[in-house]
């Protein structure tokens, strides 16, 4: 690539203060996540209410789904950084989910159960099986890359980076507002393919949108070398063949992987056994970890070093919030769904629109941040990324505590009053503005610029981890009605208020822990703030 095809746009080449190019991430983004979002809303209700899943194994579905999803970015971001380049990567990531979320549309018959044994359509529950792999090669090749696309447009040090990022962030909590809403509407009222069908019809948009404004990337997401993607690697196939190829095998894998969510394989005889799709995390992990350190330790300066150090730090404190924020569409879900009034403002709202309230209140306040760092550090008092952060994990664990009160303190039919579940969201949103697009920031910005879509792709890792974790959080709520009887309400809230109080704790005392180290963080952060 030549300097000229890399070479920052000029500012006649903006909009809104912003490079045009930010707007093209911005609703290829949105897009993506109404199609991801409108789906992962009905996800559980699907498999508990359709399929007929105990809360446990629906509980297990949604974390090996959520953590594979959030672990192939690692890949994704590696093969985008080496060969593929971001803009390719897009694209095909972007085939691959639309794929996968129109075969979500397939139904088949709903199961039945008679005498306590389950029996479902085998045909249909293999197409969602095939579709939930390919949504997940589809994620680990669009999400690390066009994030990192976002970090490419802004100059190093360029303080609008922070509220370029905040404006990305609103771009994805408009197509989840909207997602959760329709899809919710149209899956619980029409039928669970009409939901998941919309989702499908918004990524196609979303692919649409990335096709058709490429060329205000201005050559930042194009291949490292597009030479050594012509070679031929596998007789007459080229590298970028082989890549969408080997992808394709890829798919088969994940496919056995995401049907195994309940089995368990021995690592150490009579000690410790792991699902097959936890002992794929770790492997990949592990690999990430061993790469990174070496590369840390000898292609680094000192300097470069304890930034990366910072990055791993961030990776860790994103995997602990999202483990909080990610019951949102599994605890969270059942809990309004079961034990909560729904009517609010004359209108009565399923479980699966209410999971909107967050990225409504993103929505709402993304602006505001956008707005708000800017002049606070043109007035040197903008809080460090690493105190952000702390105070978004502190006000995660507070959202908690706002839910237990609601459990314990029900109204008089007994149900927990809906104004706290929405408070609650909105606690936990401003929490997470505070810790997850400064998070996106402080990857990019920190990172060598050689393997930022790579440890972009880490970031990424530590969210799959949160989200087999918090499926974990919340199986301590799981609740099995016996066929034939109905859910005693006092006892269920008693289940969801001892979760609720567990994850209260650890986002507190996780925050705490944070702004201690504060000091030492900024120091290892050498100037990036």
């Amino acid at each position: 690539m030549s300097a000229t095809a890399a070479a920052l746009p000029d500012r006649t080449d903006e909009l809104f203060g912003h490079p045009k190019g930010l707007y093209v991430c911005f609703f290829t983004e949105m897009w993506e996540r109404f199609s991801f979002y409108g789906m992962k809303a009905l996800l559980l209700l699907y498999l508990t209410k359709y399929h007929l899943f105990t809360d446990a194994n629906g509980y297990n579905l949604v974390g090996a789904y959520g953590g594979l999803v959030y672990a192939m970015p690692v890949i994704g971001g590696l093969v985008a950084d080496r060969w593929l380049g971001m803009r390719k990567a897009v694209v095909f990531g972007g085939i691959l989910l639309v794929l996968g979320h129109l075969g979500m549309a397939v139904e088949g018959h709903p199961a039945s159960s008679v005498h306590g044994v389950v029996t479902r359509d085998a045909g249909a529950m293999q197409v969602f099986y095939f579709s939930l792999a390919l949504i997940i090669m589809g994620v680990g090749f669009l999400k690390p890359n066009i994030s990192t696309i976002v970090g490419k447009l802004y100059a190093e040090n360029d303080p609008r980076r922070d509220s370029g990022f905040s404006l990305f962030y609103a771009g994805i909590n408009i197509g989840a507002t909207v997602s959760g809403i329709l899809c919710g509407w149209l899956g619980e009222t029409y039928g669970w393919g009409w939901g998941f069908g919309a989702a499908g019809i918004g990524m196609l948009a979303g692919l649409a949108n990335f096709l058709y404004g490429q060329r205000y990337l201005h050559g930042h997401a194009e291949p490292p070398d597009a030479s050594r993607l012509r070679e031929r690697v596998l007789g007459p196939l080229t590298r970028e063949h082989s890549i969408y190829l080997g992808t394709l095998a890829g798919l088969a894998v994940i496919w056995l992987l995401i049907q195994m969510h309940s089995v368990l394989v021995t690592v150490i005889p009579g000690v410790l056994e792991a699902s097959p799709v936890i002992l794929a995390m770790h492997l990949v992990t592990a690999c990430l970890l061993a790469g990174v350190l070496w590369f840390m330790f000898t292609k680094c300066t000192k300097v470069q070093r304890e930034q990366m150090f910072v990055v791993i730090a961030r990776i860790v404190l994103g995997l602990i919030f999202f483990a909080l924020y990610e019951q949102t569409y599994g605890s969270w879900v059942l809990f309004s769904d079961r034990v909560m009034n729904h009517s609010a403002l004359g209108v009565e709202w399923t479980a699966s629109e209410l999971t909107s309230l967050g990225a409504f209140f993103i929505l709402i306040l993304a602006p505001f941040f956008a707005w708000l760092y800017p002049r606070l550090d043109a007035r040197g008092i903008n809080p460090s990324t690493p105190a952000k952060s702390a105070y978004g994990l502190i006000l995660a664990g507070v959202a908690f505590l706002v839910l237990v009160w609601s459990a314990r303190h029900p109204d008089a039919n007994g149900l927990t009053n809906i104004w706290w579940f929405v408070f609650a969201y909105f606690v936990l949103e401003v929490g997470e503005m505070l810790l997850s697009p400064i998070g996106l920031s402080a990857v990019t910005e920190l990172s060598v610029p050689s393997v930022v879509s790579l440890m972009m792709g880490g970031w990424f890792l530590g969210t799959s981890y949160s989200e087999v974790v918090a499926a974990e959080l919340g199986k301590l709520s799981s609740i099995e009605i016996p066929e034939g009887e109905t859910l005693n309400i006092v006892e269920a809230l008693s289940k969801y208020d001892a979760l609720f109080v567990y994850s209260a704790k650890i986002g507190i005392v996780c925050g705490i822990v944070v702004l201690v180290l504060t000091p030492l963080i900024k120091r290892w952060m050498h100037g990036v703030k």
